[in-house]
Formats: structure tokens, C-alpha cells, sequence
């Protein structure tokens, strides 16, 4: 089996995955929903923090939570 990786605009994803799930020789593996929103929210956060809108945290910090 091979696997193909495609980039869907936001506005035609349902669309076309509505579309996908209707042919038969196409596996679609389902995603952890929470894992998905977790690490899109770390991707924000990352991006919030390189554009100097959020506060970055010490490495000293971050082993201190944990």
C-alpha cells in the first residue's frame, strides 16, 4: 500500500475527506481528536512566542513544572 500526504485549504478539507471516504480502495486511519488539538495548541503557542507575543520560559523553569 502507498501513502500519500496532500495539503487541503481549511475551506474544502471536509469536502474532500466527505469525498475520500466513498472510495473503497482508500484507508483513511483516524486521528486522536484531543492529541491533534493538543499539539496544534504547542504549534500557537510556539509561534506566539516567536513572534514575541507570549513569554518564553527558562529552561530552568520548564524542568521545575515537571
Amino acid at each position: 500500500m502507498k501513502q500519500l500526504t496532500l495539503n487541503i485549504s481549511e475551506s474544502k478539507y471536509q469536502a474532500f475527506l466527505d469525498f475520500v471516504r466513498t472510495l473503497d480502495y482508500v484507508e483513511i486511519a483516524e486521528v486522536d481528536k484531543m492529541a491533534l488539538d493538543e499539539l496544534q495548541n504547542s504549534f500557537s503557542e510556539i509561534r506566539k512566542m516567536m513572534d514575541g507575543e507570549l513569554e518564553k520560559q527558562t529552561a530552568e523553569d520548564f524542568f521545575n513544572e515537571l
